[in-house]
């Protein structure tokens, strides 16, 4: 998402700012000693909730290795996607970490640390056909210039018109998939990406259009086993530099000392070590 987004990218889903007159937003520094850490808990293998309530996978061991660096203790609580960026400026929280993607449109209201992965998008099918006449060892790099990328795209509109193609709203791929296949395929769009997995394996959408590493995770699950990446891997600025923590534009201070500890977990390896016990793959920058 993702998300890439939901990737786990997230794209705006509310440009409202809030009260600036909210915890830790006032414009001396503050002493941090506590934050509260907003998370989807529902993008696997980014952040996901196990059976006892715990939220576990990349970022959640990424943010325990981080706050400790900082000597920061580190609240994570659950948030739905649609009302983060929201409640990240009214004061609910102080840190967003959803795989959310850099982008112009949310750096215009809120703040971002340096980015801590970069990852691509892929296509996935359940049907046979489909899966049998698409080969899925291209890789494409897109840079958001429709001239330049439209060869490319032309490939992938030839993939699905005519089908129906499901994808997780408010995402940075939900705009990519809107703006180019809109006029050519249905689209359905879900509140988490887990939802358009159940319509894929059960014949009602034809495609889904996600981050790789969330389906990497995904069809490890058996109850998955029928769905496969198809297509081209899809990665390049297009998707921004990369996901990167969220913060209030006020918090500059705070913002600061995440970045210090997530440069020296990404010079140490520790950034690295988890991506591939998480990701199966290096998704550093």
């Amino acid at each position: 998402m993702g998300h890439t987004y939901h990737v786990t990218k997230k794209i705006l889903a509310c440009a409202a700012l809030g009260s600036s007159l909210v915890f830790g937003s006032t414009a001396f520094a503050k002493d941090w000693t506590s934050v509260r850490v907003a998370t989807e808990g529902a993008y696997e293998p980014w952040n996901i909730t196990l059976p006892n309530g715990e939220i576990s996978g990349f970022e959640p061991e990424l943010l325990k290795d981080v706050c400790a660096r900082i000597k920061l203790e580190c609240k994570l609580q659950a948030q739905d996607w649609d009302g983060m960026i929201a409640g990240l400026n009214a004061g609910k929280f102080d840190v967003l970490m959803d795989a959310i993607v850099i982008t112009p449109e949310r750096e215009a209201v809120i703040a971002f640390s340096k980015p801590y992965a970069n990852t691509q998008a892929v296509f996935a099918s359940a049907d046979p056909k489909l899966i049998a006449s698409m080969p899925s060892n291209e890789i494409i790099k897109l840079s958001g210039d429709e001239n330049a990328d439209k060869a490319a795209i032309d490939k992938m509109k030839a993939l699905v018109k005519g089908k129906t193609l499901g994808i997780q709203s408010g995402t940075a791929y939900t705009e990519f998939v809107e703006k180019n296949f809109r006029d050519i395929a249905t689209i359905r769009e879900y509140k988490k990406s887990g939802e358009h997995m159940l319509d894929l394996n059960a014949g009602r959408i034809d495609f889904a259009f996600d981050d790789v590493t969330f389906f990497t995770s995904a069809l490890d699950n058996p109850d998955n086993k029928g769905v496969q990446m198809i297509g081209p891997k899809i990665g390049g600025t297009i998707w921004g530099p990369g996901e990167a923590l969220g913060f209030r534009k006020a918090d500059n201070d705070l913002r600061e000392k995440f970045n210090g500890a997530l440069t020296a977990a990404l010079e140490d390896g520790t950034v690295k070590r988890l991506s591939e016990k998480w990701f199966k793959a290096d998704i550093r920058p």
